[in-house]
């Protein structure tokens, strides 16, 4: 009985006395402690065990409750201790109802037949029709996902990770559901094969079908007012509200979907944000945002995306339906109004403005403007490596991170220069400069992928992008030598050697760790080597169980800065000519120097780029009954003054800090 006795004679008469019923009283069981006077105008039916009811309770307003089951038809159910039930319009059935938990004002929660809670569910993202179906289960991380949707060229693959999706799911299949410790779910309608985990608070919605709501003591999820979501998971820390409609998603750590948002058949992992807009069939990786009215995103992949005003996309032609499907690289913006047809693929930070009837592929060519004149595709490569807002978004990201629970699910590697960015830039100087030869030197236009390139805008891209590369490889050098104590140059060769932490050179080839190509898999920046080695692990059964995959993952995003180094050592020799294992003090000081000049021209870049923000045309509509006088007053009044702005005095305390470490560094190489 695990701590459970029969009704005694007494409890039930009380009972009857207090209005409840039941056909077969031999299959109410109590904890020793029972307190019949705590259960009132209750009909049992099937197996009940019941938990001791001592707990006041204290409500909005200060009414004060006791414990207990108050008005309710409860089927088949475990009531633990200090649960409060009451006015249960339609009945309670095949739950386990546990300690704490608070439940008042809704018509029906019930498991009909066995369930699996929303684990399993088949989510159709990028491509409608099928084809890249993600499994989702409580466990998915970002990165899991990206395998599934993305490497569909390597089925074996695709079939073991979906058996352990299978294996997992069928864990969980029960004809009964669980409300956890300490969960609230207040004047709600039906909620039907729902599991609820601890402390999450369902308050007002309309229908839950089919799903979980995973949830944790340091990290509630809150199920808001005249939701419907079906065949549904959502992690710990999310909340829905405000009529949202949620099918066949999963809906990550922290994301927030609110003001009538439509969602159908997609993922969103950390910290995405969806209101009034629409998403279908959409991969949503860390920090997708959209706010707006009209605003639709369907059949593609997104991350570090920020999505302006009736932006949308078209997956289909007219010819076989909706089969087509975008990629938007990491951190770029859509403009107000914009379109893209896909297919097509975005290059990393850039954005997008106008209308792109063409299917375009800029991906090697990251940080750049796409703009549509007179119906044509217009790229400004590298412009965006001098924007103040591409530095602000980089550093909100991190400070925006609302997940609270001990355990997350997705790995996020948050900086704006990478190996996986500097990489695309490299490859993007790379493009220009092939572009040059090719077209000459006289071209007013380029041509590239369906878009135009104004000679001018080449070469600025060309310029931009060195001195990105030149700030990144000399960032990670100087922070070695800045924070290391050597004397001579071999102690200086040992600080900067290639770091493969005690392991020696452990890839094929006696290549160090991490100086490959790198990938972003949703938010996790990595070595692709890596990747396919777990790849291959998974396939051939090395690797057998999805903790142990996201396991993996935690390690590689605690390796970042080592093998990000090793990126750096190998491109400083590819790149500058400087080899780590024999480079001398005075080739490191020449190139410390290069470095000094590079971030500060990008800062002041970035400096003026800000300064527009504060010129004359954006004081309009300031001081609306006065002059010059009260226009500019009333503008710093409401934006302060341009010296004194945060982010303006952000870059030149940049500029400042960063001069100090070269002239340290340059000072320590010349001692050597």
């Amino acid at each position: 009985m695990n701590g459970y006795r029969d009704i005694s004679s007494a409890e039930r008469a009380e009972l009857l006395a207090n209005g409840c019923f039941c056909e077969d009283w031999s299959r109410v069981k109590v904890r020793e402690g029972f307190i019949a006077g705590h259960v009132r105008n209750v009909t049992f039916s099937g197996d009940i065990r019941l938990g001791v009811f001592r707990r006041r309770i204290t409500f909005c307003g200060g009414i004060e409750r006791y414990s207990g089951i108050y008005n309710a038809t409860i089927h088949n159910c475990t009531v633990d201790d200090d649960v409060y039930i009451n006015q249960i319009k339609n009945y309670i059935a095949n739950y386990h109802i546990c300690r704490n938990v608070l439940i008042e004002s809704i018509d029906t929660l019930t498991v009909d037949g066995e369930s699996c809670f929303g684990n399993g569910v088949r989510v159709a993202v990028l491509n409608e029709t099928g084809g890249r179906e993600i499994p989702v289960y409580n466990e998915l991380s970002a990165h899991t996902a990206y395998l599934i949707a993305f490497y569909r060229h390597r089925p074996e693959l695709i079939g073991k990770l979906t058996g352990m999706i299978d294996g997992y799911t069928a864990g969980i299949r029960s004809g009964r559901g669980v409300i956890e410790e300490g969960a609230h779910l207040l004047n709600c309608r039906t909620l039907l094969n729902v599991y609820i985990g601890p402390y999450a608070k369902i308050e007002g919605i309309y229908r839950l079908n089919n799903g979980s709501v995973n949830s944790s003591e340091k990290d509630p999820s809150y199920i808001g007012s005249g939701v419907i979501a079906e065949n549904f998971i959502t992690a710990s820390g999310c909340t829905i509200s405000e009529s949202s409609v949620v099918n066949n998603c999963f809906v990550g750590q922290g994301t927030i979907l609110g003001k009538q948002y439509s969602a159908e058949n997609s993922v969103f992992f950390a910290n995405c944000q969806g209101f009034h807009g629409e998403a279908c069939s959409v991969f949503a990786g860390p920090y997708t945002v959209s706010h707006h009215k009209s605003t639709l995103l369907i059949a593609a992949y997104f991350s570090f995306l920020n999505a302006g005003s009736g932006s949308n996309q078209s997956n289909h032609m007219y010819k076989l339906g909706p089969i087509h499907q975008g990629i938007v690289e990491r951190g770029s913006k859509t403009a107000s109004d914009s379109y893209i047809l896909w297919p097509a693929k975005i290059g990393a930070f850039s954005l997008v403005m106008g209308r792109h009837y063409r299917n375009t592929d800029t991906s090697d060519l990251p940080f750049s403007y796409l703009v549509e004149n007179s119906n044509e595709s217009f790229l400004a490569p590298g412009v965006n490596l001098r924007s103040i807002g591409t530095i602000r978004d980089a550093q909100k990201w991190p400070k925006r991170d609302r997940r609270k629970d001990d355990r997350l699910l997705d790995c996020v590697v948050f900086n704006l220069l990478s190996p996986y960015s500097v990489r695309k830039i490299i490859r993007g100087a790379e493009v220009l400069e092939n572009l040059k030869k090719i077209s000459g030197p006289a071209s007013d236009y380029y041509m590239y992928n369906s878009v135009k390139m104004t000679n001018r805008a080449l070469e600025k891209g060309l310029s931009l992008y060195r001195l990105a590369i030149t700030k990144f490889l000399g960032s990670g050098l100087v922070k070695k030598l800045e924070t290391a104590e050597f004397s001579g140059e071999e102690e200086m060769r040992r600080v900067i050697a290639f770091d493969d932490g005690g392991d020696g050179r452990d890839l094929p080839g006696g290549e160090h760790e991490g100086t490959g190509e790198w990938i972003d898999m949703a938010g996790l920046l990595a070595p692709k080597d890596r990747v396919v080695r777990l790849i291959e692990g998974i396939e051939n059964g090395t690797v057998t169980s999805l903790g142990e995959i996201n396991g993996i993952f935690h390690e590689w995003n605690g390796h970042y800065l080592r093998w990000s180094w090793n990126w750096i050592a190998s491109r400083l020799k590819s790149e500058e000519g400087i080899d780590v294992e024999s480079v001398s003090a005075g080739q490191l000081a020449a190139f410390v120097g290069k470095w000094k000049e590079a971030v500060v021209k990008l800062d002041r870049m970035i400096y003026e780029d800000a300064k527009k923000e504060f010129t004359l045309k954006s004081q309009t509509g300031f001081g609306i009954d006065g002059r010059d006088r009260t226009r500019i007053s009333d503008f710093e009044n409401v934006r302060g003054e341009f010296t004194s702005h945060p982010a303006v005095t952000e870059i030149l305390e940049h500029i400042e800090k960063k001069s100090r470490s070269a002239d340290t560094v340059m000072a320590k190489l010349n001692g050597c």
